[in-house]
């Protein structure tokens, strides 16, 4: 049983991280949007392909298009503790059980 601990401990800490550098994109990403960055510099560009398809889907989903301030990263980064908090330590607790 331990083996089986140990892989969802595994999983947990790579979801866990994985979750985390995605939530500094976004923040690196919120960050130079108030500066008018260079839409043709390769960051920006990867700023944008890597976090448009969560910011799109939270934009459309509480209708926040017409707003002068885009709420849509903070809200994907509370999202974002959501899923640490339950997921990841949920996955952590169940593997500490196991062994």
């Amino acid at each position: 049983m331990f083996i089986a601990g140990n892989l969802l401990e595994g999983i947990a800490e790579v979801l866990g991280i994985v979750l985390t550098l995605y939530m500094w994109v976004i923040i690196i990403r919120a960050l130079i949007s108030w500066v008018n960055p260079d839409p043709y510099n390769p960051i920006v560009q990867f700023l944008q392909r890597v976090t448009d398809p969560v910011l799109y889907q939270i934009r459309k989903r509480l209708g926040m298009g017409n707003m002068g301030f885009d709420f849509s990263p903070i809200i994907a980064i509370l999202l974002i503790v959501l899923l640490q908090k339950f997921v990841v330590q949920s996955l952590m607790d169940a593997a500490i059980r196991m062994h």
